[in-house]
């Protein structure tokens, strides 16, 4: 019996340091016990449809936003220091509950790279999915992600539109809504940019591309790479691109810069 009592009094005393130990915060404190539900309305007030809105809130917002829902287990460190830990890593990368906030070519970006990473099944995070099974991304939750990824790449935006192609522009353009997925000397959700202006298509080393950029073998120039930002869907059909560029000139100031960067 005594070592029942001993037992249990050990257990009391684990709990209670436990929830004692979940009020430190060594990765921010991400509001855990804030009351559950706090700031559920998300995205209300923009131009986001509700479908998507609500795909949003259930596969994302957990740790992409201020809402706060807390299970049991989420009250116990230290347990509770790595949900913050997820939690504050996603809302600096993205977060929903400000979305009005961001400009249309954040907007643009984060969309496109919510995407990339949710059909590659890097979002939700591993750890995420094996607790809330319900949390994949399915098929029909894909595609209508897609598609409004695609019509938030097709607004325009309000910079000045010239004759002539201009690096400088484009470079600014390039950093401001291709480097979320993008970059030039380095493969991340999509291949590297660096020498892309006349490589052919599929051909980045080191990057998994889809079946259809493979077999396409274009080589990129002026006219083949302002195709495939207008509508990379329409151009090659079965690609993984899920962002367009929509205001020709854009389209010109990018390839410019690309065609520099590459040397040609």
């Amino acid at each position: 019996m005594r070592r029942v009592r001993t037992a249990f009094a050990g257990c009391v005393i684990l709990l209670t340091a436990s929830l004692l130990l979940a009020r430190v915060h060594p990765f921010g404190d991400a509001g855990l016990y804030a009351a559950n539900g706090a700031g559920a309305g998300l995205m209300d007030h923009t131009a986001v449809p509700p479908g998507v809105r609500t795909i949003l809130a259930a596969k994302c917002a957990d740790c992409h936003s201020l809402r706060v829902r807390t299970p049991i287990y989420g009250r116990f460190a230290p347990v509770s220091w790595l949900m913050e830990r997820d939690i504050m890593r996603g809302r600096t990368a993205m977060n929903l509950s400000v979305w009005a906030s961001y400009s249309t070519a954040q907007q643009q970006t984060l969309a496109a790279k919510i995407v990339q990473e949710t059909r590659e099944h890097e979002m939700p995070l591993p750890q995420y999915r094996m607790i809330h099974w319900d949390s994949g991304v399915t098929d029909a939750d894909a595609r209508a992600l897609a598609g409004w990824a695609r019509a938030t790449s097709a607004l325009g935006t309000d910079s000045a539109s010239n004759t002539k192609s201009d690096p400088v522009r484009g470079k600014e353009l390039f950093e401001k809504r291709c480097t979320g997925c993008h970059a030039l000397t380095q493969n991340h959700e999509g291949p590297h940019l660096g020498g892309v202006y006349g490589r052919t298509s599929g051909t980045a080393a080191g990057f998994t591309y889809s079946a259809a950029l493979k077999k396409a073998q274009i080589v990129w120039d002026d006219q083949s790479l302002d195709r495939w930002l207008a509508d990379p869907d329409a151009f090659i059909p079965g690609n993984n691109m899920d962002f367009l560029v929509a205001r020709p000139q854009d389209r010109r100031d990018i390839i410019e810069y690309l065609r520099q960067v590459s040397g040609k």
